[in-house]
């Protein structure tokens, strides 16, 4: 019996590693050293993402931001993270977690502050009328289905200036 994984299983090391941000310049850059590998796509799930992030010392999980119809949930699996909301600061551990409903209007960031790297899973619905908003910068993302050259179509998100103009 060999070793391998075969589908609907996979060792997540086997897939690419994902760096940087789909953000426009000067969001982009501010999200260090952020590296994600897509679990949901790999495993054919389409109604929800699933991604193992890796954040560096000094790394960002995202802008400050909250959702319109998509849910979020992280769960830190290694290392030690500052969650940021409205409400303030708290740290998060191996083991803990959180989740961001869809709508509630209260942003959300995870920061690593520490000297170690921090790893942990996020999950996501997706819904194509989402929009993300941040309020500490002048951002505002809309997600969009573009069309593929096999036929398929791959959901995009169109980042827009708050009062709507394009990046």
């Amino acid at each position: 019996m060999s070793d391998a994984l075969r589908l609907p299983a996979l060792d997540p090391a086997s897939l690419p590693e994902l760096r940087g941000s789909g953000y426009p310049e000067p969001y982009k850059s501010r999200m260090g050293d952020r590296v994600k590998r897509r679990l949901g796509p790999a495993l054919g799930l389409t109604q929800f993402g699933v991604n193992l992030v890796r954040l560096g010392p000094g790394g960002q999980s995202a802008l400050r931001h909250w959702h319109t119809h998509e849910e979020e949930f992280v769960y830190l699996l290694e290392g030690e993270l500052v969650l940021r909301t409205d409400a303030g600061e708290q740290v998060l551990r191996a083991g803990d977690c959180a989740g961001y409903p869809a709508g509630n209007g209260d942003g959300h960031q995870l920061v690593n502050r520490g000297d170690s790297v921090a790893v942990y899973l996020e999950v996501g619905t997706r819904d194509d009328d989402d929009e993300a908003h941040y309020p500490d910068d002048d951002l505002l993302l809309r997600y969009q289905q573009v069309a593929q050259p096999d036929g398929g179509s791959r959901r995009e998100m169109l980042p827009l200036h708050k009062d709507g103009r394009p990046y």
